[in-house]
């Protein structure tokens, strides 16, 4: 994800040189220095030292040690912190950090094509100012919304974040069925790409619920309608359910601290 939003922030034109990417692995920074041209370090404190905005884009095990090792540079540059950890509440970064700039973001995926959502949720006390150099870091990932009560995150992070996969799951399922009624393999992956491209489309553009586009593809006795009654009577829909509130649940259960070497990303 932090990946991602590199690139976001690469196709929006900022200046690379002042984009600062701190990682443990040579062979990331390597990569994100050859293909993005930002600047690399292996050192959290040497992206952190001179940068008036941090995003934290570490693994929540992992988020203790890295913060508190960051401790005293934010006490000294009282920088605004956006951090892009699930399960991280502000409260438990504030307690790390010492300091009331902070932002909780959750991207999701396609934010690497730039087609992603962002769940950003700040303190009312956040100035207007800081709120909207939060936001600008994620335009060129995609969409953003706020978010009134942190609380949310968590669904956001089920629904969002995990959503992605819940549609290639979709797709990988479509494709094999596909290939059962002896379609090619190139045949079904581009019926099945195009189809889920159209369908999200049209409930971008249209103001119809899903329900109702359901109801004007399922013609009465028709094979949509047979399809339908299928997945019905199978508990589609609540075995959905099921699963996103397991991913909320395991997006709340996360525990932050840990040990083991991570890196942050900052700009300058």
């Amino acid at each position: 994800m932090a990946r991602c939003l590199a690139q976001g922030l690469w196709r929006q034109g900022r200046d690379p040189a002042r984009i600062v990417v701190a990682d443990p692995d040579p062979g990331t920074r390597r990569a994100l220095a050859a293909t993005l041209g930002v600047r690399v370090t292996a050192d959290n404190h040497d992206a952190a030292g001179a940068a008036p905005v941090w995003v934290l884009a570490v693994k929540p095990q992992v988020a203790g040690a890295v913060c508190q090792a960051l401790a005293a540079v934010a006490a000294t540059r009282r920088p605004l912190v956006v951090s892009i950890m699930a399960g991280t509440p502000c409260a438990q970064l504030r307690h790390w950090l010492g300091t009331d700039r902070l932002v909780r973001s959750m991207p999701n995926q396609p934010a690497a094509i730039g087609a992603g959502i962002t769940g950003l949720y700040a303190a009312e006390a956040l100035s207007p100012a800081d709120r909207a150099t939060a936001e600008s870091l994620f335009h060129g990932a995609g969409a953003t919304v706020w978010l009134h009560d942190e609380a949310q995150m968590a669904a956001v992070t089920a629904v969002a974040g995990s959503g992605p996969a819940y549609v290639y799951r979709l797709a990988e399922a479509m494709e094999h069925a596909a290939r059962a009624e002896d379609l090619p393999p190139e045949t079904a992956r581009r019926l099945v790409v195009q189809t889920l491209l159209g369908a999200a489309r049209l409930l971008e553009v249209g103001d119809e619920a899903p329900a109702r586009l359901c109801e004007r593809v399922a013609s009465r006795g028709g094979t949509t309608e047979a399809a339908l009654q299928v997945l019905d009577a199978g508990g589609w829909m609540p075995l959905l359910g099921r699963a996103i509130d397991a991913a909320r649940a395991r997006a709340q259960a996360l525990a932050p601290p840990g040990q083991a070497p991570a890196g942050a990303a900052a700009e300058r």
